[in-house]
C-alpha cells in the first residue's frame, strides 16, 4: 500500500529537516553527473525537494522530479525558480509512474527503494519498468545491511537488489557508498552506509 502524501508532508513541515533532505545532492550522484551519466530524459522518483532533479537539469538533462508530498514539490519548484534552472516537478506516486504518460532514458533513486515493504517493492520495480526505456539506466542508492542499528529505513542486501530486478533488468554493478544525512532523532552521525547500484532496463 502506498504511503499517504500527508505522512511525507509532515516530515517536510517539521521544524528540523528530515534526515535525507540535506539541501544539496548526494555526493554519489554528483559524481554520476560529473561522468555525464545523468543525461537525456531523466526521472527522479521520490525527488523530495528536488536536489537531484535540479542537478541533472543543470547539466543539460530534460529532468522530471516526482514526489507524493505536495509540500516537497512546492519547495522543489521554488528552488528551481530561485536558481533559474528549468526542471519539471509533479505530485505523483512512485508506485504509479505509468500515469505520467512519459518515457525516460535515465532514472535516479536516492533512498526510495528502501522505504517499501516486499509487496510495494515489486510494485515499484514494475512502476519503473513502465517508464524507463529499454536500454535505459537506473542509478539506485539505498541503505545497506552494513549500517548499524535499525533506526530509519530498512537495510537492503545485494542479493535483495538482484532479486528485485531479476526479470527484465540487468544489475551491472553494486558498489559500497554512503548517504550524507542530517543527524537527529534517528541518527547521531552525518553518514549512513549504502549500496549504489547501476541497473539497465532490458
Amino acid at each position: 500500500m502506498s504511503t499517504p502524501s500527508g505522512s511525507w508532508d509532515g516530515s517536510y513541515a517539521a521544524s528540523e529537516p528530515p534526515p535525507w533532505d540535506i539541501g544539496r545532492p548526494q555526493p554519489a550522484f554528483v559524481r554520476l553527473a560529473d561522468a555525464g551519466l545523468l543525461c537525456g530524459r531523466v526521472l527522479d522518483p521520490g525527488c523530495g525537494t528536488g536536489e537531484h532533479t535540479l542537478l541533472a537539469a543543470a547539466r543539460g538533462a530534460d529532468a522530471v522530479g516526482v514526489d507524493i508530498s505536495p509540500l516537497a514539490i512546492e519547495r522543489a519548484r521554488a528552488k528551481a525558480a530561485a536558481r533559474g534552472v528549468t526542471a519539471r516537478f509533479e505530485v505523483a506516486d512512485a508506485l504509479s509512474l505509468g500515469e505520467l504518460g512519459l518515457a525516460f532514458d535515465t532514472a535516479i533513486d536516492s533512498g526510495v527503494f528502501h522505504v517499501f515493504d516486499d509487496t510495494d517493492r515489486a510494485r515499484y520495480v514494475g512502476s519503473l519498468s513502465s517508464v524507463l526505456q529499454p536500454g535505459g539506466s537506473l542509478y539506485l542508492m539505498c541503505f545497506s545491511e552494513h549500517e548499524p542499528g535499525d533506526a530509519g529505513p530498512r537495510r537492503v542486501r545485494q542479493d535483495e537488489l538482484r532479486s528485485a530486478f531479476r526479470e527484465g533488468w540487468d544489475v551491472t554493478e553494486i558498489v559500497p557508498e554512503a548517504f550524507d544525512i542530517n543527524p537527529g532523532p534517528w541518527f547521531g552521525t552525518t553518514t549512513a552506509q549504502a549500496w549504489l547500484a547501476t541497473i539497465r532496463r532490458g
